[in-house]
């Protein structure tokens, strides 16, 4: 009985923990270039069950031999492994902003693999970011809505001195005479960046390799791949699971109370 009751209050918690993640989801699908979680459920190590006895052999010592007949394995519930981001390509729409950039992948030569404008945080360290709502700062320079640094390819800051400038198809910003190129980076595995909040991704990326190929749009954003329809219907099948699991786990609770108020007292 004990095990029931474990087995449901493991289904509740990885129930909660998907809703969470369902409702970032939701909370950021006009975040533009937002990359939606996906969590991914795994039950915990199967328990092989088996019938421990004995068999007598007819000797004159009587002799009894140990004998073990396997009933068959137990499962011990489900876990939230790990949250996946979903890469997908976000719809692109126009703001007529210059200052807003949307960065398109093209020909990757790695299915798992992604393309990110690299910015400065706060702490002076690199990050990724699929979000081009840029603006420019007291200072001239392209940052972030949240004040991080756009960088160059040689990661350092780019000084625009204002909106006025215009991007190419392959990334350079134009200035007046000068050009400074967008620091545009490469994951040959994206799946293994982490998420560190605010659009920003952290974990190993390079130069663009050759072969690849993508296109940036000034003017335009990538919108978030949020599918806010699926992500509603997902967050309906796992409200209905988790309410599943809480009646069984009820129903463990009386008859636990049971055992101990009633079948105790005949004692």
């Amino acid at each position: 009985m004990l095990r029931g009751f474990y087995t449901a209050a493991s289904g509740m918690i990885a129930q909660q923990r998907r809703q969470e993640a369902l409702s970032n989801n939701i909370a950021n699908a006009n975040t533009p270039g937002y990359k939606a979680d996906q969590p991914t459920l795994r039950a915990f190590p199967e328990l092989l069950i088996q019938q421990m006895g004995a068999k007598s052999i007819p000797t004159t010592k009587g002799l009894n031999l140990p004998t073990q007949n396997p009933l068959g394995s137990l499962n011990t519930g489900v876990y939230v492994q790990e949250t996946v981001p979903n890469y997908a390509q976000g719809d692109i729409r126009e703001t007529g902003i210059s200052t807003d950039v949307a960065l398109i992948n093209g020909e990757l030569p790695d299915e798992t693999g992604s393309l990110f404008f690299t910015v400065q945080n706060e702490a002076g360290e690199q990050r990724y970011t699929r979000n081009g709502n840029f603006t420019v700062d007291g200072q001239g320079f392209l940052v972030t809505n949240q004040g991080y640094y756009v960088l160059d390819q040689a990661g350092n800051p780019i000084q625009t001195n204002g909106m006025d400038f215009d991007v190419t198809d392959n990334g350079v910003i134009q200035i007046g005479g000068q050009t400074a190129p967008l620091g545009i980076a490469y994951a040959a595995n994206a799946d293994e960046l982490e998420k560190e909040g605010n659009g920003l991704f952290n974990g190993e990326a390079g130069a663009v390799p050759a072969g690849a190929t993508f296109n940036v749009k000034q003017g335009f954003l990538e919108r978030s791949n949020v599918d806010a329809l699926q992500a509603m219907t997902q967050m309906m099948e796992s409200y209905r699971s988790f309410e599943t699991n809480q009646r069984v786990l009820k129903a463990y609770d009386e008859s636990m109370s049971k055992a101990v108020n009633e079948i105790g007292r005949l004692g």
